[in-house]
């Protein structure tokens, strides 16, 4: 089964970038950056369908099976970058229903990093109930701190999505 890290960061040259480099090393995974891609926020009348969100969806879907995540923790959530990443989920719901079928027994992991363990088991949901939601399987989550050494943490998540 062929998996893509996608990344979301305001960087692309900060810890978040590290972290993920790290995880393409020692995995080999595929890499989505999100900042490669125009697109913009959810909007009801979708004047926004001509961006690159429906046409990089519709690139992941036909390519991986396994969706990772990697986001730096901004305000005790996820980057802004990513949220409207997931916000955009609601088109695969309303005008691609086609597409948004293909998430359904697809898996999704998420990793993080910021500078400190202060995030609560809250953080996680809005990956959980998205998944769940989208009907695919949440299959886990680490948090890596800024400075220390998350080698083990990183080898650790990379066996868990390998299961």
């Amino acid at each position: 089964m062929k998996k893509v890290v996608i990344v979301g960061s305001s960087r692309n040259d900060g810890d978040t970038a590290n972290l993920t480099k790290q995880l393409i090393e020692k995995s080999k995974w595929d890499l989505v950056n999100l900042n490669d891609y125009e697109f913009s926020y959810f909007d009801y009348k979708h004047e926004n369908r001509n961006d690159d969100y429906l046409n990089l969806m519709k690139e992941i879907l036909e390519k991986y099976e396994t969706l990772i995540f990697v986001t730096p923790i901004y305000w005790y959530s996820m980057s802004g970058i990513m949220k409207v990443f997931f916000d955009r989920f609601t088109d695969l719901l309303t005008i691609e229903k086609e597409l948004g079928r293909k998430l359904r027994g697809r898996k999704m992991a998420v990793i993080s990093c910021s500078i400190g363990e202060n995030l609560g088991e809250n953080f996680w949901l809005p990956f959980s109930e998205t998944a769940k939601y989208l009907g695919m399987e949440y299959i886990g989550n680490s948090h890596t701190i800024t400075g220390e050494n998350n080698e083990m943490k990183i080898t650790e998540f990379i066996k868990q999505i390998e299961k």
